[in-house]
């Protein structure tokens, strides 16, 4: 198949890469990462005024009618820039299932808050197991007169603590197949009974463990059907596991280039060390595998866009995607030396975005066991 990119793409692509490097330096990276909001307000208004927040909404709802496609390539430069936020878990988690499942009038009231920036959004999903099976879902909604009430706890909920709603995955129904009784709500984050903490980790993201005490939500903010609301989630689920795809190969090219630029300069027995022959064929190595994996992502995002299955297409991109990934910044790693390893070098930048992107939304062996169901075994 044919990937080019039409004139329009390429110009997102330019517009994305030269605001992120000038506005979003690797010290910025790190000062935000360090901080308790992990995002900078200011940017996070400036990339809404772009029309970045509602880049795939349509005009109606103050969008930028950019397609699925678009937003795989606005996520592989994101991810080759790095810029911290939660602009995925508003944009990716929450908006998409808002405006492909919602009905249409909370479609008009929260896809223009989105688009303007005014709002931010996750969804929250996995629970003690942290996989992404329904019969994993034990957080309860139960119905009293015209509202639900929920108990349970989410963990690993990105971008919680700074987040305005969120879409929270519970139990409405006990059925033999876990996949049916699930339904999505959108829960205002202040609503009484709704308990936010910052978990520990190493990486880049914010997870929240997200405790719901008998937290009450209106009926009428159920997004798509009650006892429904498994497929909808699923269904989100494979599409961020499609733009993290996309994110991880611009993270691959990031570590690549930085990698490179170090080779050509750094000189040993009076030499440029990218000219020895095993260094060479570690950044070939790197860009075959980056470039095997674009070509999968691009793939299953043309399927995708075009509204045609791509379970498999998905999950090989993201299987081998993250991969990938970790072996490009490993090698980075070594090619920078003892230097590369100390925690104030850029390359920890991308070697935790490595880490984290690859577990995120079905590591590598469950998508190759995805892959493996597909082939009838």
């Amino acid at each position: 198949m044919n990937f080019a990119l039409t004139k329009e793409q390429k110009m997102l692509q330019k517009s994305i890469r030269q605001y992120i490097k000038k506005k979003c330096p690797n010290s910025l990276v790190k000062e935000l990462a360090a901080s308790e909001k992990g995002y900078s307000p200011e940017l996070w208004k400036e990339m809404a005024e772009l029309g970045w927040m509602g880049l795939v909404f349509p005009d109606e709802y103050e969008g930028s009618n950019f397609s699925f496609f678009d937003l795989v390539l606005f996520f592989e430069e994101m991810g080759y820039n790095i810029c911290p936020g939660p602009l995925f878990s508003t944009l990716v988690l929450s908006g998409l299932p808002i405006l492909n499942y919602a009905d249409n009038k909370l479609k008009s009231e929260i896809l223009p808050q989105i688009s303007t920036g005014e709002i931010i959004l996750t969804m929250a999903v996995t629970e003690e197991n942290a996989d992404y099976i329904p019969s994993s879902i034990k957080t309860s909604a139960i119905k009293e007169g015209d509202e639900y009430i929920i108990n349970g706890t989410k963990l690993f909920v990105n971008d919680a603590h700074v987040s305005d709603y969120i879409l929270c995955v519970a139990r409405t129904d006990e059925t033999p197949n876990p996949e049916d009784g699930v339904t999505l709500f959108m829960v205002n984050a202040k609503t009484p009974g709704v308990e936010i903490s910052l978990m520990k980790n190493v990486t880049l993201e914010k997870p929240c463990e997200v405790k719901f005490e008998n937290v009450k939500v209106p009926a009428k903010n159920i997004i798509g059907k009650l006892n429904n609301g498994w497929m909808i989630v699923n269904d989100t689920i494979e599409k961020a596991a499609l733009v993290k795809s996309a994110e991880m190969i611009g993270g691959a090219r990031g570590t690549m280039d930085l990698a490179l630029q170090y080779a050509k300069e750094r000189v040993q027995f009076q030499r440029p060390i990218g000219s020895f022959q095993a260094v060479q064929q570690h950044f070939a190595n790197m860009w075959l595998g980056i470039n095997g994996c674009r070509d999968l992502v691009y793939l299953a995002a043309s399927k995708t866009a075009k509204g045609e299955h791509a379970e498999k297409e998905i999950a090989m991109a993201k299987a081998r995607t993250g991969k990938i990934f970790r072996e490009v910044t490993t090698l980075g790693h070594q090619i920078f030396g003892a230097i590369g390893y100390t925690m104030e070098h850029d390359m920890h930048l991308y070697r935790r975005q490595a880490l984290s992107g690859d577990i995120t939304f079905g590591n590598t062996y469950s998508q190759l066991d995805k892959i493996a169901v597909s082939l009838g075994l």
